[in-house]
């Protein structure tokens, strides 16, 4: 693949960021994961001057993502599989995007397609294939490429059927056939649809999270109920599996292929070839976010939700705020900035911390970064895009979304979300994002144009809220919130469902 080595030698991108966008959930790591991992893969090659993620489901959101990085000139990759949805309605809407190049606030944003619909996909397709199955003939082998499904937008399975064709075409294989969870053809048929000795199925998708390793392997026959999430899991299959006289073949999801990474970069210089963008030397804006994170801590601002930052002569030291008086012998060690994404993933009870905010941070461990900017990339795993949003709200640039706006916006099953109270809208967001116990933010959005948060809610709006309590307010870089996270979508949709079912149940009695 070309991506990284056309990159690297012909554009020049040390002024500009990449964003790479992500599904995430609420429910495990694992639909994250391959996105972080081919970030990370990116942001060691030094090719762009900034490398950040964002996602529907996890922190940061789209909204919030603009606030991580400094950078005039921004890259934007969906990594999703197909142009379906979420890329062309989605993703467009969060971010505020007018089509591929959107100017705003002085920045020019580039919106490139999604990784999954890439012709270099065909590659990773094969190699997985012939990964999963080694030395099986392909004239022996039926290859069947599974997506999801749905109905919200013809070009969700286009991806899928473009690589099918393609295989066909020329490499072998006995079958190639798509097949999905929802709709026909179904790959619970897949022994009916295949006549091959030897079957290879590979999820089309980013991740291995509920659909590849919970919901696929029962439709296929290969488990009767679905089993535990990837990372609760210490192995995963073994090959073949034995069904239906066949020897099956499962592999894991074609988005944790490493090359996806170069795939990323491919998209990059296609946009450019596409819309005839070259870029040159240029200077890159100043590092208002690592300027401004370095005169808070001489200022004696070194706590940041539960983080305890100390200056080291290596560098930086950064403890959970309970272990600030542990000797680095009782705790352990970490000397990347990704250990902050490792150290934020569980809470004690080892469950998954969908909020990064919330008031769960575990102790026992010390993180040592070796400059400002891997203490602000370890920032950003713990607590994202924090830094970025209290440096626009110092300066008065921060720009909150009122939660009425919020829930106006939503489309697909959350559409209806804005059909709550005022009153129920407050009281819902105080029980929610209680301090103690919810969420560490302090809310800087009102309930719409005009109105502020009440009731319950008012408690978030102080200063107080934006920090664990008890610890002076000036040793503090408060976590702000400016727009609703999506758990309170979430909760707006049921609130709202159950309105609406009161009210058809008051029109019937009448």
């Amino acid at each position: 693949m070309s991506g990284g080595v056309f990159l690297s030698a012909l554009n020049d991108y040390s002024h500009a960021a990449l964003i790479l966008v992500g599904h995430g959930s609420t429910l495990n790591p694992d639909s994250s994961a391959p996105t972080h991992l081919h970030a990370d893969t990116i942001r060691q090659r030094g090719i762009f001057r900034e490398v950040v993620c964002c996602f529907w489901k996890e922190e940061p959101s789209m909204r919030e993502v603009f606030e991580s990085v400094d950078s005039d000139v921004i890259y934007i990759v969906p990594n999703f599989i197909s142009e379906g949805y979420f890329c062309q309605q989605v993703l467009p809407r969060e971010l505020r995007l007018d089509g591929p190049v959107t100017k705003r606030d002085g920045r020019t944003i580039y919106y490139c397609d999604p990784v999954g619909i890439h012709p270099n996909m065909t590659r990773l397709l094969l190699q997985r294939a012939d990964e999963v199955a080694p030395g099986v003939p392909r004239e022996e082998t039926s290859l069947i490429i599974v997506g999801h499904g749905t109905n919200l937008n013809d070009n969700s399975t286009k991806a899928i059927q473009d690589q099918v064709q393609l295989i066909r075409q020329g490499y072998d294989f006995a079958e190639v056939m798509d097949a999905y969870m929802e709709e026909a053809p179904l790959v619970s048929d897949w022994y009916q649809m295949t006549k091959a000795p030897n079957v290879v199925v590979v999820p089309f998708f980013i991740a291995d999270g509920l659909h590849s390793f919970q919901d696929i392997p029962v439709l296929l026959g290969m488990e009767e109920e679905p089993g535990q999430a990837l990372s609760q899991m210490d192995v995963f299959r073994h090959n073949p599996i034995p069904l239906h006289g066949r020897n099956l073949y499962y592999s894991s999801a074609i988005g944790t292929e490493p090359l996806m990474a170069d795939v990323i970069l491919d998209q990059v210089h296609d946009f450019d070839a596409r819309h005839g963008i070259a870029h040159t030397a240029a200077s890159a804006p100043e590092d208002s976010l690592k300027a401004a994170l370095e005169q808070w801590l001489r200022a004696g601002r070194n706590i940041i939700g539960q983080v305890h930052i100390s200056t080291a002569e290596t560098g930086y030291e950064l403890r959970h705020l309970g272990d600030a008086e542990v000797r680095e012998n009782g705790l352990k060690l970490y000397t990347e900035p990704a250990g902050a994404r490792e150290i934020a993933r569980y809470d004690a009870q080892g469950q998954f911390r969908p909020i990064k905010t919330a008031p769960t941070l575990i102790q026992g461990w010390l993180l040592k970064v070796r400059d400002v900017a891997e203490l602000l990339l370890a920032l950003e795993f713990f607590y994202p895009a924090a830094v970025g949003m209290l440096l626009a709200q110092e300066e008065g640039k921060l720009k909150p979304v009122p939660l009425r706006h919020l829930l106006g916006r939503q489309t697909g099953m959350y559409r209806f979300a804005n059909g709550i109270t005022d009153a129920q809208a407050c009281e819902m967001v105080g029980n929610f994002c209680q301090t103690a116990t919810g969420c560490l933010r302090r809310i800087t959005w009102t309930l719409d144009d005009t109105q502020p948060m009440t009731g319950l809610a008012a408690a978030k709006l102080g200063p107080e809220a934006g920090q664990v309590p008890g610890v002076a307010p000036e040793k503090c870089m408060s976590l702000l919130c400016m727009e609703a996270c999506n758990h309170i979508v979430s909760l707006a949709r049921k609130k709202s469902r159950e309105n609406n079912e009161a009210k058809s149940q008051t029109v019937v009695s009448a």
